[in-house]
């Protein structure tokens, strides 16, 4: 079982390598010339509050940082998200786009947040955003709770080995234009990780080595 540090090293080699997204080909089919680039903030650290209930090849009391958009949201409300907005003329670059969203929506303290790098950009073409990962590593944690209503209502902290147990994963089916494609998904206790959030998730936790079987029949509806 991985010990934090060695996780945080996996995190660091996993941006320096040949990262591929391994998804339906159909979500790349849009206009990327007018696309809005974007950056999350995909926030590792050790939990200190509740331990996971369950036990795997990760340790107990690894987290990854999350919110629930609100319901108002003209995209994806009510979703479960990375913290993360629209890249904006001030910023330096997509990583410092990723921090400064998640220090307004969640209200950490970036001292405490040490960037290990960036996976390569993901079209999200539901809301004509090209989004760049920022994994990251929590070095000093700090209180985080929703700051504008109007975006999240709630931020936490959830359990990697919860996300990784078997009994938790699940599978979204899509029809589109008469296509039917399936989603990874994460159900853990009352939230329900889907979409663009689950998907970036499952990538990672495949590449890293961390995933265990589960039974991709297993569906469930958002």
């Amino acid at each position: 079982m991985p010990e934090m540090d060695d996780a945080r090293a996996q995190l660091r080699r996993l941006c320096d390598g040949s990262f591929e997204w391994h998804m339906d080909a159909s979500r790349f089919d849009f206009d990327r010339s007018r696309a809005r680039r974007s950056g999350v903030l995909v926030l590792f650290g050790r939990l200190d509050a509740v331990p996971a209930r369950a036990s795997g090849i990760v340790g107990r009391d690894l987290d990854v940082l999350l919110q629930r958009r609100a319901a108002t949201m003209g995209h994806h409300p009510g979703q479960i998200s990375f913290p993360g907005g629209g890249v904006e003329e001030q910023d330096a670059d997509v990583t410092a786009t990723a921090l400064r969203e998640a220090v307004e929506e969640t209200g950490l303290d970036p001292a405490g947040v040490e960037i290990l790098g960036t996976l390569p950009e993901l079209p999200l073409a539901v809301s004509h955003n090209l989004v760049t990962p920022v994994p990251a590593w929590w070095t000093k944690p700090s209180d985080v709770a929703a700051i504008d209503h109007r975006e999240a209502v709630d931020v936490f902290r959830l359990p990697v080995a919860d996300l990784l147990d078997p009994e938790n994963r699940r599978s979204v089916v899509h029809r589109v234009e008469g296509r039917t494609f399936a989603t990874p998904a994460f159900q853990v206790g009352e939230r329900l990780v889907w979409g663009f959030t689950a998907i970036v998730l499952s990538n990672m936790f495949d590449a890293l080595g961390w995933a265990v079987p589960w039974d991709e029949s297993r569906t469930v509806t958002p």
